[in-house]
């Protein structure tokens, strides 16, 4: 069996920078023997050369101090909890320190603190969790945190 050298005009396979897929070129160009540009055959599209990738070998398992195969994949991530039921649960931990009494009528006028119990109309009893300036406050109601408008103290 001979091996022919490649001259320009053969065909090679390369991967194609438009399709982004590694299909027939033609050779347009060589420097010192090796191929420089390529032509593919699909797209027509003129590009350096690209060789295809190679397989890559299976690496063999790692051996810890004690002997025994590590895997090398890396352990799963813990889920992140949802906010929303992270606020739930925040609810659910303060509910029992509240004393109803104590909260006052929700007004965009009013001025509040933070700590303190707010009674609004349409999200109910909600707690003052942060001020923010320019005249807002965060409320932490049974539904999760809502972003009220306010007056500072």
């Amino acid at each position: 069996m001979t091996i022919r050298k490649l001259s320009a005009g053969d065909i090679i396979e390369s991967r194609c920078t438009k399709c982004r897929e590694v299909l027939n070129h033609r050779i347009v160009a060589m420097v010192e023997g090796k191929v420089v540009r390529v032509e593919c055959n699909t797209c027509n599209g003129v590009h350096n050369y690209y060789p295809p990738p190679s397989a890559k070998e299976a690496k063999a398992p790692r051996i810890t101090v004690a002997g025994k195969a590590r895997s090398t994949t890396a352990v799963p991530r813990m889920p992140r909890k949802d906010p929303a039921e992270i606020e739930r649960e925040e609810w659910a931990s303060l509910q029992p320190t509240f004393d109803y009494d104590k909260a006052i009528a929700y007004n965009m006028n009013g001025t509040y603190q933070v700590k303190r119990l707010v009674l609004h109309p349409s999200f109910g009893l909600g707690i003052v969790k942060v001020l923010i300036v320019p005249n807002k406050m965060q409320v932490l109601f049974k539904d999760g945190i809502k972003l009220l408008r306010c007056q500072f103290l």
